[in-house]
């Protein structure tokens, strides 16, 4: 479980966080469930996400197993600057779907002393590195994977493999376009795939 750093003495801090994984592996839980205890320490937080996103809540960040958190739905990633304002704390859910400009607006919001928690896909549905990520992974200061339970074998899972044909980049969906594979599981899956 992550704990929060205390940094002592020194000024303001700020840094960044990601949660990352493949569907269903709880990184919006884990989103949510830090934003609580930031909330709970009475800090100003102020939770975005992608204005796209509207699969369980048109407004708040909502997890698989139904857990929510009041947000602010943008088109930009750059509108998180604008709409952050005072705040000790920043949360962004579904990180995977905003452009690049996302990695100077975390590293804006860190470097004014804002503690700044994403998380998203770390891989699309083919096993690629997903749009934004693997640059936020990169100036994090704290990683965070998380695992889902292989649809298939049981085994720890870090895939996410669509179910069906649908070969867009982007695709919103839920249990019945995506399930959580292991890697033999999902190797396997895109092998049949390519065969059809």
């Amino acid at each position: 479980m992550f704990i929060e750093p205390n940094f002592g003495r020194s000024k303001k801090t700020g840094w960044i966080e990601v949660v990352c994984g493949c569907m269903f592996s709880g990184k919006t839980e884990e989103l949510i469930r830090r934003l609580n205890r930031a909330i709970i320490a009475k800090q100003k937080v102020e939770i975005f996400k992608p204005k796209v996103d509207t699969r369980y809540h048109k407004e708040d960040v909502v997890s698989h197993n139904e857990t929510s958190i009041r947000s602010t739905p943008v088109n930009f990633a750059n509108d998180i600057l604008l709409l952050a304002g005072n705040c000790d704390v920043v949360g962004i859910d579904e990180a995977q779907f905003f452009d690049n400009d996302i990695v100077e607006v975390c590293n804006k919001l860190a470097n004014s002393g804002k503690r700044v928690i994403v998380a998203g896909l770390d891989m699309d549905f083919e096993g690629k590195p997903f749009g934004p990520m693997p640059n936020l992974l990169a100036v994090a200061e704290f990683v965070t994977k998380v695992h889902a339970i292989c649809a298939e074998s049981g085994e720890l899972a870090s895939f996410s493999y669509r179910l069906s044909e649908d070969d867009q980049k982007v695709l919103l969906g839920e249990k019945q376009e995506y399930e959580a594979r292991g890697r033999r599981s999902f190797m396997e899956g895109m092998a049949q795939r390519k065969k059809k």
